[in-house]
């Protein structure tokens, strides 16, 4: 990769700047993609943004940032997005600082900052390794999500369109799930867990599926299937509740929407359990209730006071092979399985050893 360095006032790089959403954003005369399809979308807190600034205006030196020369002459900014497009705010009059606009600024102010030479090192080689560049020089600074490496990598009309339902602000994804999802779209939290959804579903991983679909000119497939997902929660559980939010319902979906439940069943299961003071994980009711598997509850454990006085009782024998251990060798148990009712309480509670608590079956 050839790579030099070059000096270039703020002045040139704002020049024609211009914001255009989902568009791009694009800046130096039209000449710069400030927001490539690898990029992310800004992310920079005000104090962060606003340092920037205040960098520029004491002379103090902003780290280096790097551009790609394609083809045409044109370039694509390669890191340093946050920066510039801090810059370029500022100075286009969208933020101020200490209410201090641009324009507010004396004459020689402004000079000052469209005259600080902004310090670029202009790359040219293949899209390999110009992509391999991008992910070495990002591990410092303000660090890239695993999604938004994997974006770097397998760009593309897919991955655009996909950005479009899954990557932005208010976007369709976040309008029919947000309340089921964690993280940030702009984070590309919600397109990282859609694909993880559906590369599960297909035994691959995310970098499989992006893969096999990089070169798609839409993501139709993916979007449907997310919305089916969705779909499928909000009719399987129409009551909707905090403890489900950030759950891995697109792993649920592949697992258990082939069978059939009564909404109205699992909603009288749903209040029981959330009354119950056994259970202490109340996020981990609904994959039980869809599975079965109660080890999702995190049922409440015996006290080591109430293990000690069923140890004593049974004066160390085991209660299923009568065999006699030391306590330390032994695990309580409950009498009356949970699943049937039975209480974490002292009354309920008897010593097995490992090996038979191990085999035990709710008989």
């Amino acid at each position: 990769m050839k790579i030099e360095l070059h000096e270039i006032p703020v002045r040139e790089v704002v020049e024609g700047y211009k914001d255009s959403a989902e568009d791009g954003v694009i800046g130096y005369n039209g000449r710069l993609n400030i927001r490539p399809a690898f990029q992310r979308e800004f992310i920079y807190k005000d104090k962060q943004r606003d340092e920037v600034i205040r960098t520029i205006q004491k002379n103090f030196p902003l780290n280096v940032m790097y551009w790609v020369k394609s083809d045409d002459g044109n370039f694509e900014l390669l890191d340093g997005q946050q920066r510039t497009i801090s810059v370029c705010q500022y100075v286009n009059g969208d933020f101020s600082i200490d209410h201090m606009g641009f324009h507010n600024l004396t004459q020689s102010e402004q000079q000052h900052i469209l005259n600080y030479p902004l310090m670029i090192y202009i790359c040219e080689g293949t899209d390999k390794e110009k992509l391999d560049w991008f992910k070495i020089i990002n591990i410092a600074g303000e660090k890239l999500t695993d999604q938004e490496l994997r974006n770097a990598i397998y760009t593309g009309e897919w991955l655009t369109e996909a950005k479009k339902y899954f990557s932005k602000t208010g976007c369709p994804a976040y309008a029919i799930a947000s309340e089921y999802m964690n993280g940030s779209p702009i984070r590309q939290n919600y397109l990282e867990t859609a694909i993880k959804w559906i590369a599960s579903r297909d035994e691959k991983e995310i970098e499989d599926y992006m893969a096999e679909h990089q070169h798609d000119t839409n993501c139709n497939k993916l979007w449907l299937y997310f919305q089916a997902v969705i779909n499928w929660v909000k009719a399987t559980f129409p009551v909707y509740r905090r403890e489900m939010k950030g759950l891995d319902w697109g792993i649920f979906y592949n697992k258990y929407h082939a069978n059939h439940y009564d909404p109205k069943q699992l909603e009288e299961q749903i209040l029981e359990l959330m009354d119950n003071e056994d259970v202490t994980k109340l996020s981990g009711i609904y994959e039980y209730l869809l599975g079965g598997d109660e080890r999702h509850l995190n049922i409440r454990k015996f006290t080591p006071k109430m293990a000690r006085v069923a140890y004593e009782r049974q004066k160390g024998i085991c209660n299923k092979c009568k065999q006699h251990f030391p306590f330390e060798k032994m695990q309580a148990d409950h009498i009356t399985p949970w699943s049937k009712g039975g209480k974490t309480i002292a009354e309920n509670c008897m010593m097995l050893c490992a090996d038979c608590n191990r085999r035990k079956s709710n008989i």
